[in-house]
């Protein structure tokens, strides 16, 4: 099967005016990452792709600086006024005047759209040798969706929408994704085709099928197993939907791998995070970002893993943890009520509860990482200031604000000494009489 080039467009414009908020819609997150992240993710996760083209509109600025930081595979281009999403998808024509590839043009604001599906539709486009192929779902209740026409041959013969639709075509549980692949050659003069001849003034993108059909083009339609990928954000009601679809879809994935999930309904785990199996997460335990936990650790009940963590094989993290940008090694213990942030941590290391790693200086703005080596015990109610180094075997008393360098196999502690004045309530119940 030939494989092509491929560059995708991401309508990413759109203002989400029932998102009631300052922020464009496609910047509301989810797991700590904005929705067209995840859609760029996921398109770039294709093998062929050269360059995401995302169109903005409201709040421009804010998407393309979003952009820019992150993702040095795509631009941006920009659509003044919204006028549909026929004419969205062409405000890339400049940027793909010589192109002879493949376009992938799909939304910014559908988060559980997953590369291999992508990559499905893809070889599905290129071993059939289709010159426009529509991505579709099937719902039980497909009301206010685009469906899908085929003719005797099973292509798609258009896509009438709910409005414009017979009773019979109604009754078709098989409906547009708003997806599309198109063999960029054959398809892009649809672009200068389009009308605006409609109630809303708007040019359709779904007009594209209309025009590929027109020409005799083969026209096919790639049906997904799972609808949930498809599930669009338009309200705040639909951003809460999207992350439990997300995570539920993701803690089912980890349970058929061999992690134990307690308790499914109060646990939040990105699916950026990799764990390995015969590891058990407790109730309450919310993990963001991008982390690796290994086999057979427990994790909660209570649990905050901000990202950027590696925990490795037999480590314990308990309840009322926070951890953000630490290295755990084997068989550590970060058992309740402890911050360890910027820390690179050894083996069979002790952490007692109330630990906190201070690691950020709020004058500087800088963050400093502090190292404990193999089998260091930190006392409770400790202060680790970074940038310290804790040496093999050494011990931390209770109670102590760690600010300098401590020798392997040593003790270190900053305690005041106790002090006892005798018969001090005593004597302050007589002077309140």
């Amino acid at each position: 099967m030939e494989t092509k080039a491929l560059k995708s467009i991401i309508l990413a414009a759109g203002k989400g005016t029932r998102m009631k908020s300052s922020l464009p819609k496609v910047l509301h997150e989810i797991f700590s990452k904005p929705l067209v992240g995840w859609v760029i993710d996921s398109v770039s996760k294709l093998p062929d792709v050269e360059e995401n083209i995302i169109v903005i509109g409201h709040g421009a600025g804010l998407v393309e600086e979003y952009i820019a930081k992150n993702y040095a595979n795509s631009s941006c281009v920009l659509q003044k006024e919204q006028l549909g999403t026929g004419h969205a998808a062409s405000m890339a024509m400049d940027k793909l005047k010589d192109f002879k590839g493949l376009v992938l043009i799909t939304c910014g604001d559908t988060p559980l759209i997953e590369a291999d599906t992508l990559k499905s539709f893809v070889e599905f486009h290129n071993s059939n040798n289709s010159s426009l192929t529509v991505m579709t779902a099937e719902f039980d209740n497909p009301f206010g969706y685009g469906r899908i026409l085929r003719d005797e041959k099973d292509n798609v013969a258009g896509i009438v929408e709910q409005k414009d639709a017979t009773e019979a075509q109604k009754a078709i549980k098989e409906i547009n994704t708003g997806i599309y692949l198109l063999d960029w050659v054959k398809i892009k003069d649809a672009f200068a085709e389009l009308k605006n001849n409609n109630v809303q003034g708007e040019y359709y993108l779904t007009d594209i099928v209309k025009w590929s059909v027109s020409k005799g083009f083969k026209t096919l339609g790639f049906k997904i197993d799972d609808n949930r990928e498809i599930f669009g954000i338009n309200s705040r009601t639909n951003l809460q939907e999207a992350s439990f679809m997300m995570k539920d879809k993701y803690l089912d994935k980890l349970m058929e791998e061999g992690v134990t999930i307690v308790d499914k309904n109060t646990t939040f785990i990105s699916p950026e995070t990799i764990i390995e199996a015969d590891t058990t997460i407790y109730p309450n335990t919310y993990i963001n970002g991008k982390n690796k936990i290994a086999s057979c650790c427990k994790i909660g009940p209570m649990t905050h893993i901000r990202g950027n963590c590696d925990i490795e094989e037999g480590c314990k993290i308990g309840n009322f943890v926070e951890l953000k940008n630490a290295k755990i090694a084997k068989k550590t213990n970060v058992c309740h009520l402890t911050y360890m942030g910027d820390a690179i941590v050894g083996s069979h290391v002790n952490i007692g509860a109330g630990t906190i790693f201070a690691n950020y200086n709020s004058i500087t703005k800088e963050k400093k990482v502090s190292k404990l080596e193999d089998n260091v015990s930190i006392g409770s109610n400790s202060v680790i200031v970074a940038p310290v180094h804790i040496g093999h075997d050494a011990f931390v008393a209770a109670s102590s604000c760690i600010t300098k360098d401590i020798e392997e196999n040593s003790l270190a502690l900053t305690r005041s000494p106790q002090k006892e004045f005798k018969d001090w309530v005593k004597t302050k119940k007589g002077e309140n009489k």
